[in-house]
């Protein structure tokens, strides 16, 4: 039986070029630049134009991608769009990238784990391409959060931000970057990070029908720091190593003191983290795509890297992998 491998090829990433700082939210909410910078780490975060969606934002990605690493798209036969803002329920936002690409032989998904998405978006396109079913997959994560924020909750508002990041992931016939994984979901805790635009009666906690994100910031905390440590361990027992051994870790940029705890609980030194929400904010299922394109185009991450990647948030919803940088 043929072994099929999979790789990341390429890298891309766009933020929209409105940019919204702390200063800007003392306008909207009482907060300040000091309290936000103390509490989260975020200074400024960018926004979506009126007229930029997210499969524009997605489309923009995979075009920096391409015109980075001077690749072809014709081949590509599938698209995962790993998304919690889609543009509509139906079409696909994947879809619409398709169009927007040119791309006329490929499959398309969205997917969506909210903050772990991306994760779950490369361990789904190494099973498609491990397993012989393709060849060639973009994934994309992508956000419009602001569509979906409360400016007047200045608990939520000053955290979320818009952004998109890809990869290229292909086949391979002699070497993988995928190594080992962790997924995990906790649905009961569901109503400590939601939006809707229904009441329900799912939960014991009410459902506030707003359509905006509605987030129990200690509660979601309180589950990351106690949780995440104890799956990052899973995948690298999985792997037969330790953390001690992982050369990068890139965890979904939620707050910087939630990424200090992790660290600490962890034992990994916190300068080995990469982030990017010192300057995008939370970008959900994008944060963890920026950060790893910001650890390529400063030099930072290079070929040989052992990276642990870990995206968490609603669901509340895990996803651990690791990966072995080839590029």
């Amino acid at each position: 039986m043929t072994a099929y491998h999979a790789r990341v090829t390429a890298i891309g990433s766009y933020v929209p070029n409105q940019i919204m700082t702390n200063h800007d939210l003392e306008k909207l909410v009482e907060t300040n630049d000091e309290w936000i910078v103390q509490r989260t780490g975020i200074k400024e975060r960018r926004i979506a134009g009126q007229t930029e969606s997210t499969s524009d934002l997605a489309y923009q990605a995979a075009m920096n991608l391409k015109q980075r690493y001077n690749t072809e798209f014709q081949d590509v036969d599938m698209i995962i769009i790993c998304t919690m803002t889609p543009d509509f329920k139906t079409p696909s936002t994947a879809s619409l990238v398709q169009a927007k690409l040119g791309i006329n032989h490929a499959g398309v998904i969205d997917l969506n784990a909210a903050c772990a998405g991306f994760t779950y978006g490369l361990h789904l396109a190494n099973g498609l391409i491990s397993s012989g079913l393709h060849k060639k997959i973009l994934v994309i994560g992508a956000e419009t959060l602001s569509n979906i924020t409360d400016y007047a909750d200045r608990n939520t508002c000053i955290l979320f931000g818009d952004g998109s990041g890809a990869v290229l992931v292909e086949r391979d016939e002699v070497q993988s970057d995928f190594i080992s994984f962790y997924l995990n979901s906790e649905g009961e805790k569901g109503a400590s990070l939601y939006c809707s635009n229904l009441s329900n009666h799912l939960f014991e906690d009410p459902i506030i029908p707003t359509n905006k994100l509605i987030q129990n910031g200690r509660a979601v905390y309180k589950w990351a720091v106690s949780t995440v440590p104890r799956g990052m361990k899973q995948v690298v027992d999985q792997a037969s190593m330790t953390l001690d051994q992982i050369d990068w870790f890139i965890p979904h940029s939620a707050n910087l003191r939630m990424i200090q705890s992790i660290c600490e609980k962890s034992n990994i030194p916190f300068d080995k983290a990469l982030y990017s929400l010192i300057h995008f904010g939370n970008t959900s299922a994008a944060s963890i795509p920026l950060s790893l394109d910001i650890g390529v185009t400063e030099g930072k991450i290079k070929t040989g890297d052992l990276l642990l990647l870990y995206g968490f948030g609603g669901g509340l919803t895990q996803a651990g992998l690791l990966m072995k940088w080839s590029l």
